[in-house]
């Protein structure tokens, strides 16, 4: 696990890269999402991978700066509401990722397919 300016890299089981933010502000703006599937089509599916390695990218990139010591000082940095400029942008590529996510429909559960079929059954 690698950690620097409030942002946790770490894999998990599977090996997946998993990146959270520690930033008390960002926290507030979080949405609880539903742990429902959904049914992703093929384009949102592309959408979501292809931000999710550009989100990969630029944590990476971050973190490995703020390792070498090459980040900025206070006087070069852009801030956006506080936050280095590249972890302003992980945060829009991740706003956009979950927009993406949750506007796909979910798929129903089994207890909902169960109910249509027991609704069909009965006609």
């Amino acid at each position: 696990m690698a950690t620097a300016a409030g942002i946790t890299a770490s894999r998990d089981n599977l090996g997946t890269r998993k990146v959270s933010t520690d930033s008390a502000h960002l926290n507030e703006s979080r949405a609880v999402v539903s742990s429902r599937r959904r049914r992703i089509s093929r384009e949102a599916g592309r959408a979501i991978e292809m931000l999710g390695h550009a989100i990969e990218y630029l944590a990476d990139e971050f973190a490995l700066d703020c390792m070498t010591g090459n980040v900025e000082t206070d006087r070069g940095m852009q801030m956006n509401r506080g936050l280095h400029a590249r972890i302003a942008a992980i945060e829009l590529l991740k706003a956009h990722n979950r927009e993406i996510f949750l506007s796909c429909p979910q798929a129903p559960s089994l207890a909902d397919r169960l109910r249509a079929l027991r609704r069909l059954l009965r006609v």
